[in-house]
């Protein structure tokens, strides 16, 4: 393990002393945590809390740490992307595991529970808006995880080469890659849920097959992304953020899940525009689960 001090161009402090982006002490971070984009949603999870002891925000980075029935909760919004979940996990773990003094790694390893409350598209006709899916795999569009040095760790290697080759996968397109979720959060977490594979895409529009004014150089991807089944694993849904959350969560030692609610289905088209009732439900059940 890194004994050395990590420089201050690397591990970024404001002018309090707390965590760069997020803005946050040690002491404000709760083993578990829920991950939400819309940082209006943080309100939505922290409306459940019994107590609030900490309200903290900078950007779009909004967090709410409080107790939910004697348990210590933190909300936390990530904004949209992969890239924000690169910045927000990185930032989290440092929370939990980088002491803020001597900025080397702590002895002692202190793991997280995280899962992403979000929102999603369909692919499938049987998964109506309004459902909820639990990510059991994710399939990262974005090739992010390749800049860790331990990814190939963690990379379901053999599905990764299969949906490649299954998918005439464009080579000129970042490498795709295939991880699991925390089988442990999935477990308790995904009864009575829709139950598969999550696309992670880098985009809304042409990456997930959305033609504005722009024609798309690949039209095929999402169709054959459709049909693909992996030992009877199909592609439920696409979203952007759980390919990088798996990833950074299997690296750094935490246990991380994404359920979504279905906001419209791909495949049907149909949508659901007023979906605020199904995400505090989820929210509800989720705080209950964990």
């Amino acid at each position: 393990m890194n004994t050395k001090p990590i420089p201050g161009s690397q591990l970024l402090f404001n002018n309090e002393g707390a965590i760069y982006h997020l803005n946050l002490f040690p002491e404000m971070l709760a083993d578990n945590v829920i991950l939400v984009g819309d940082p209006n949603r943080v309100s939505m999870v922290s409306q459940f809390f019994d107590t609030i002891e900490y309200k903290r925000q900078n950007r779009e980075l909004v967090t709410h740490t409080g107790t939910y029935k004697g348990k210590r909760v933190s909300a936390i919004s990530t904004g949209m992307g992969v890239d924000n979940i690169d910045i927000v996990v990185n930032e989290i773990d440092a929370v939990a595991n980088i002491d803020f003094k001597t900025r080397t790694p702590r002895t002692e390893h202190r793991t997280l529970n995280m899962v992403r409350i979000g929102t999603c598209g369909s692919l499938q006709a049987d998964v109506d808006p309004g459902s909820f899916v639990a990510s059991r795999y994710a399939i990262g569009l974005d090739g992010l995880a390749y800049f860790y040095k331990g990814h190939e760790d963690f990379i379901d290697k053999e599905m990764t080469d299969t949906f490649i080759r299954d998918m005439k996968y464009p080579v000129d397109l970042p490498k795709p890659y295939i991880i699991e979720s925390s089988k442990e959060l999935f477990d308790r977490l995904s009864e009575g849920f829709h139950q598969g594979i999550t696309a992670t895409s880098p985009g809304f529009y042409g990456p997930q097959g959305r033609s504005l004014r722009l024609e798309l150089a690949y039209p095929q991807i999402i169709p054959n992304i459709e049909k693909f089944d992996y030992q009877g694993w199909k592609v439920c849904n696409f979203e952007m953020e759980s390919s990088m959350l798996f990833s950074l969560g299997k690296m750094l030692g935490h246990n991380c899940l994404t359920i979504c609610v279905v906001l419209a289905n791909r495949v049907t088209e149909k949508f659901v525009s007023d979906y605020h009732q199904y995400v505090e439900e989820l929210i509800k059940t989720t705080l209950d689960r964990l």
